[in-house]
């Protein structure tokens, strides 16, 4: 427990005891992904997966602090290489591969799911599983100097915030790393916040805008055609 004693006194041994034993799946290892698992491994939590399907490429180190040394090696592969070195008591299992229908069953082996990825299919695929089989996810968002976290418990959920998703045309969405830390920071407070029964963004939606250092929340409610939510299973 030396490992954590600035942290103890926060959530006693027994918060600490609960961390060690949980398990907490990251989707996307990029810039959000990168501050997540950092923060996640640093505080102890007993297992962390990470899915990402692409390779390191020399852009992404402005903000992928964890890739570096590993520019073209697949960044789930290469992020398992870091958290080893971080923190070797934490179990880490990496998922070499973009996340789809076929596979989001992994899913079902993890407490939390932290949604970091650059997509919005992805986004939706995950929010769907994990609302129908009752698992929290913890969802990010950036672009330039903006970004979004919430956390979706049960319902109200993702596909109840947004009816509609824009087609995403740029190939690069433009962002400071900075941004990626603020929001990923958030994300991770909101997975532990979960993981110790605290209160959380659940049907809140946090915005902030770093230009104008504005931080704003935007309740939302059950949309009642959801269809996530009208399959999620209860109780």
């Amino acid at each position: 427990m030396d490992g954590y004693a600035r942290q103890i006194p926060l959530i006693g041994e027994e918060g600490q005891e609960k961390l060690m034993k949980s398990r907490v799946l990251v989707v996307g290892a990029g810039g959000l992904g990168s501050v997540v698992i950092t923060y996640l491994v640093s505080a102890g939590i007993g297992k962390i997966g990470i899915v990402d399907g692409d390779v390191v490429e020399e852009h992404n180190l402005q903000r992928q602090f964890i890739h570096a040394g590993n520019v073209g090696k697949n960044k789930a592969l290469s992020a398992m290489e870091f958290v080893e070195r971080l923190n070797p008591d934490v179990e880490v299992e990496a998922y070499p591969f973009n996340l789809n229908e076929s596979n989001i069953a992994i899913a079902k082996h993890y407490d939390v799911v932290v949604a970091c990825p650059d997509n919005f299919e992805t986004r939706l695929i995950l929010n769907d599983f994990c609302v129908r089989n009752d698992i929290p996810m913890v969802h990010g968002a950036i672009y330039g100097f903006e970004g979004e976290v919430t956390t979706v418990v049960g319902s109200p959920c993702y596909r109840c915030l947004y009816s509609s998703f824009p087609k995403q045309e740029e190939r690069f969405t433009p962002v400071f790393g900075f941004t990626c830390g603020v929001a990923g920071s958030i994300q991770c407070a909101e997975t532990i916040k979960v993981l110790l029964g605290m209160e959380v963004l659940r049907g809140k939606l946090l915005r902030f805008d770093l230009r104008s250092m504005e931080f704003f929340t935007i309740e939302y409610e059950r949309n009642p055609n959801c269809l996530a939510c009208k399959n999620r299973k209860e109780g």
